[in-house]
């Protein structure tokens, strides 16, 4: 049931977002449909996924990749960290949940990752958040960016690789990609993730490393994808249930839910 806030009329928009760009998700399938859906050769093991409506950093999200296995290339799911750590990031550093398109192929915590381990992080849809005052308080109001029928989206991620001290067994984390914010996406935040078509994954997802020449279509394809993408995402206002990652039930799908705040979905 939509939860009912208080008339858009005592509400003021003071600033078009207040949090980075991407900084929840949700993932609203299970893990055997994306194996379905995807058409997965297979999973790492441990690939078990109930759907869920709040992805927070530092936690497993789905991730597709491709890689090569006996000169066979085989896409595959896997369940990393939110939030890259290469291998020679210290333990207690920066772990970037996002990467900007205009600097990802060059930045030196991105470019080993762009060049050879590229991947596609699947969503339902993500938040975002406009701070607004409510009878002289600021208060942030969440919105929902989807696909028109909340189909699945694509993004393009990175992995990285990692030990801990002392642990033989190799960590995967990931990061997601983002360009300016376009068209209803960039209503409620300049920044937004890239998406990619199916027509284009195979070509993100090759597993061989891209030579410097190669650099720049990569990036030109992402750009066009992620705009033909954006042209067709809608967002809906959201119950502020969602704001708090601690007290919020993941599973709860009253968290996507439109709630009655000024309009429904646009």
């Amino acid at each position: 049931m939509p939860v009912r806030l208080r008339s858009p009329a005592r509400i003021q928009t003071v600033e078009r977002s207040v949090l980075g760009m991407c900084g929840r998700y949700s993932v609203a399938v299970s893990g055997v449909a994306l194996v379905d859906v995807l058409e997965l050769d297979g999973t790492d093991p441990g690939f078990e996924w109930s759907p869920a409506y709040s992805v927070a950093p530092r936690t497993r999200a789905p991730v597709i990749r491709d890689r090569l296995i006996d000169d066979q290339r085989v896409r595959e799911g896997i369940l990393p960290t939110w939030g890259l750590r290469p291998s020679w990031a210290k333990e207690k550093g920066p772990r970037p949940i996002n990467a900007r398109l205009e600097t990802a192929a060059s930045n030196g915590m991105f470019r080993s990752a762009f060049a050879s381990a590229r991947a596609l992080v699947p969503m339902t849809g993500y938040y975002e958040w406009q701070e607004a005052l409510e009878d002289g308080k600021k208060v942030k109001n969440p919105s929902y960016v989807h696909a028109p029928g909340d189909e699945l989206l694509l993004a393009a991620g990175l992995l990285a690789f990692h030990r801990q001290d002392g642990d033989e067994q190799w960590r995967t984390t990931f990061t997601i990609i983002t360009r300016t914010g376009e068209d209803a996406a960039g209503e409620v935040h300049d920044r937004m993730p890239v998406f990619v078509t199916p027509a284009s994954w195979s070509t993100w997802l090759a597993p061989e490393k891209l030579e410097k020449d190669q650099v720049g279509d990569v990036l030109d394809l992402l750009d066009v994808e992620s705009r033909a993408v954006a042209s067709t995402l809608r967002t809906r206002p959201v119950s502020r249930a969602v704001n708090n990652v601690r007290t919020l039930d993941r599973r709860d799908s009253g968290l996507i839910k439109a709630a009655t705040r000024g309009g429904g979905d646009r």
